[in-house]
């Protein structure tokens, strides 16, 4: 019996859970003794993302969520799986899975009622099947606990690491196609669902005709399957707002490195990638104070009332008008960002699946005693 990670993320596209999947496991592979140590079952219609891989040839013909509820157990059937994106298997018992958020239980209102009634569901089952839980922060561990009846013990944090920005080679040509000058605009990341809080991000530029050379690039969309805010998308009525839709990793970090700042202002996040990414190419950043953000960027960051247009607004005057607090948060945050690495993550994983647990057993030791 050995371990097998669940590979759905790998025909999906790469957004921030999918990110936290890949990049994982392919530091925990790093680090293994062979490839297949840690292989990746991954479906049919699975993109080659330079991961150790098995094919699931059971039912090869399905994909998505009846893949993963039907052919990728039976593939796994005598292994333990390790599911990095908020879902597994709801039959299988040895199951290892990572919960990012509960926000579909402290934020209802961000969703359509059907994806509600099914992750609601499947948490329900899962914290059942489950021998343990891993999530990305303490916010979203004391979260869980409280949402799904859970012993602390039973869930351990995995923090993410921000150090794959290393491996991609930034695409300036966005700055040019933008019209965009360095330190004068402001990157705005995150798909139209309603917990991005964009709506009051384009209010508070309303109030800052006062710093007129300024722009503001929106980068992200909406998946209207999810998001209760549907037909609703948020309106700009300022000509210096640019919505730039989805960008690639290498535009996005151009984006950030020629930024006067992030500004990411969130209700809520289980952790909140962007801001760590931004830090790690040496863009300042401005977050709310909610949820897991102030755990996330500690003394880094410059915080501000998430439900404050007004306050918002008088950060973003703030960080774009004084070289200087730019100038401090963009060294604070390159010093704070150090700590979330993909490598540490990694080994923090192996800690948590081969030892470490219950007074140093191994978590396949105190697996078997339990069958």
């Amino acid at each position: 019996m050995g371990f097998a990670i669940n590979g759905k993320f790998a025909s999906q596209r790469i957004t921030g859970v999918q990110r936290v999947a890949y990049e994982l496991t392919r530091a925990v592979q790093a680090r293994a003794h062979s490839p297949d140590e840690l292989e990746v079952v991954v479906p049919h219609n699975a993109a080659d993302l330079g991961l150790a891989t098995r094919q699931v040839r059971i039912g090869s013909g399905l994909k998505g969520n009846l893949w993963e509820q039907i052919s990728l157990p039976i593939a796994t059937a005598r292994d333990t799986l390790i599911s990095l994106c908020n879902t597994g298997p709801l039959l299988k018992r040895s199951q290892v899975v990572m919960v990012h958020d509960m926000a579909v239980y402290d934020v209802p209102h961000a969703f359509s009622k059907k994806f509600l009634f099914w992750y609601r569901s499947k948490f329900s089952i899962l914290r059942r099947q489950s021998r343990l839980i891993l999530t990305v922060s303490n916010f979203s561990k004391a979260r869980i606990c409280h949402h799904l009846k859970m012993d602390p013990s039973s869930v351990e944090v995995i923090r993410p690491g921000a150090d794959h920005l290393d491996r991609i080679v930034a695409d300036h040509s966005i700055i040019g196609r933008l019209a965009l000058t360095r330190d004068a605009y402001c990157v705005i990341v995150g798909s139209l669902d309603p917990r991005k809080n964009l709506q009051r991000v384009l209010d508070a530029i309303r109030q800052l005709g006062h710093i007129p050379n300024i722009k503001f690039v929106i980068a992200g969309g909406a998946n209207a399957r999810v998001f209760a805010a549907q037909g609703t998308t948020p309106q700009a009525v300022d000509d210096r707002v640019i919505w730039a839709g989805f960008v690639s990793d290498a535009e996005l970090k151009a984006l950030y490195t020629d930024a006067a700042c992030l500004v990411f202002p969130s209700l809520y996040e289980g952790c909140g990638l962007p801001p760590l990414e931004a830090m790690y190419c040496g863009c300042p950043v401005i977050v709310s104070t909610a949820a897991s953000l102030p755990e996330v960027c500690g003394d880094a960051a410059m915080y501000c009332d998430p439900e404050s247009v007004e306050d918002i607004a008088a950060k973003i005057t703030l960080m774009t008008t004084r070289p200087d607090l730019r100038e401090h948060h963009r060294k604070t945050g390159l010093q704070h960002v150090r700590q979330y690495r993909w490598d540490h993550a990694a080994t923090r994983l192996a800690q948590v699946l081969y030892g470490e647990r219950h007074g140093g057993a191994p978590y396949l030791e105190v697996q078997s005693t339990t069958e």
